[in-house]
């Protein structure tokens, strides 16, 4: 079976080591196709800390979870990719991610801002 992600490798390859260890993620879009992976998997405490500290917010770890176990993934299309390769220390992921929730498919499309925090990528929020 491929990864939630999309990629066509398992999850056991493909996004598990990263969400065991953030720093296997080499790219700005590795990290968010693994957050991806978290939201499918309501891995709330992967989210909190895959997130930049500027804009974690630990106490809302719970709604996250809620949030995730309560609609039904269906797909990530990643659209473009700015920046954010091994060598660069911020970058850019524009997506959609497509899930059901309440008898109908919604999308949130969005551009992800990233940057490396302490040598790791992270995610900052949404990218202006």
């Amino acid at each position: 079976m491929s990864c939630y992600c999309g990629h066509i490798t398992p999850y056991e390859t493909c996004c598990e080591p990263i969400h065991k260890n953030m720093a296997k993620a080499k790219t700005a879009e590795q990290l968010m196709r693994s957050r991806y992976s978290a939201f499918v998997l309501a891995n709330g405490d992967y989210l909190i800390e895959s997130q930049h500290s500027k804009t974690r917010q630990p106490k809302e770890k719970k709604a996250i979870i809620n949030w995730a176990k309560s609609v039904q993934w269906i797909k990530l299309e990643v659209l473009e990719t700015t920046k954010g390769q091994i060598e660069d220390t911020e970058g850019t992921v524009t997506f959609n991610a497509y899930f059901y929730e309440n008898g109908k498919v919604d999308v949130i499309h969005e551009k992800s801002a990233f940057v490396k925090e302490n040598n790791l990528w992270t995610y900052l929020g949404l990218s202006k």
